[in-house]
């Protein structure tokens, strides 16, 4: 298994520009150490806002280029395991999130990591659901910071993204130049305050190249079943956008007509917010498994 260490290889866009830290076979297991999206800079409650450096934000790992990857193809990314930190970070300040209109002051809050759970306070200790919220390949055209989300993956904070998840993207550059990064020991639904509990650690992923087929958006596979993932400048475009990319996911691989396909996916699918906080709004539309099996459907024989 190969190692890859972060510390000297962040990056902080996605980009074709960029020189690979490592180059892999189609088929690869690789383990990637990040830092946390502040780039480890908040180590207690009283780091304040002027001591961050805001331009060392979302620094993701990469990129690793992928042989046999070329524009047109899909990369699949498995995530095998998710290690992380012994300590979290969350922060809220004014014009940050959701309530930023409201908040007065920065204010960062450690929260150490014990027994499987984060120690949010002494009363509540919160459940773990290690996940990666950046994570992508180079995207076609300019630069993306690797805060925002787009049809190329990047920072979807996207809760689904979780050990055992297969992630799908549409390759637009020679070795598709995958990174990843913004790991969190848990984030709800919308990311609303704008920070999960922020973490280093490292994930392992299996990174797999897929010829012959392609997609417009990021498709997650896991055992419960399978989402499009859509980023756009408001939640209702990339909400409709990713419900669309369903439909025609699905619909080559059974005989319903457009219409049936349209009622089952209103009696059986699932719109669900990745994020709101972000330069664009991420959505994902899933299908439970059962579904899927009812049909025979095996996406991308994974």
């Amino acid at each position: 298994m190969e190692i890859v260490e972060c510390k000297q290889q962040a990056i902080y866009a996605f980009s074709k520009k960029n020189e690979p830290i490592q180059s892999v076979a189609a088929g690869s297991t690789i383990t990637i150490e990040t830092f946390d999206c502040f780039e480890n800079q908040i180590t207690s409650n009283d780091t304040g806002i002027n001591s961050i450096d805001w331009d060392r934000i979302n620094p993701a790992t990469g990129p690793i280029f992928v042989e046999t990857a070329q524009p047109g193809d899909i990369l699949a990314v498995k995530i095998e395991k998710i290690e992380l930190g012994d300590e979290g970070v969350m922060t809220v300040g004014p014009e940050l999130g959701v309530m930023g209109h409201r908040l007065q002051e920065f204010e960062a809050k450690m929260i150490p990591i014990k027994e499987g759970k984060a120690i949010f306070d002494e009363r509540l200790h919160i459940p773990l659901n290690p996940m990666v919220g950046v994570i992508g390949v180079a995207p076609d055209g300019e630069p993306v910071s690797c805060g925002t989300p787009g049809a190329h993956g990047g920072n979807m904070d996207t809760k689904l993204i979780t050990e055992g998840a297969t992630l799908l993207f549409p390759v637009f550059a020679e070795g598709a130049l995958f990174a990843l990064g913004d790991l969190h020991a848990a984030m709800g639904d919308g990311e609303v305050g704008v920070s999960g509990i922020e973490i280093p650690g490292k994930v392992t992923v299996t990174l797999s190249v897929i010829k012959g087929q392609s997609i417009e958006h990021p498709v997650l596979i896991s055992d419960e079943g399978a989402a499009t993932i859509v980023s756009a400048p408001t939640l209702d475009e990339a909400s409709k956008k990713s419900v669309e990319e369903m439909i025609d996911l699905l619909l080559p691989h059974t005989d319903l007509t457009i219409n049936h396909m349209t009622m089952l996916m209103s009696a059986v699918g699932q719109a669900q917010i990745s994020q709101i906080v972000d330069p664009l709004l991420t959505a994902r539309f899933f299908v439970p498994q059962w579904v899927l099996d009812a049909y025979g459907i095996k996406l991308f024989s994974l």
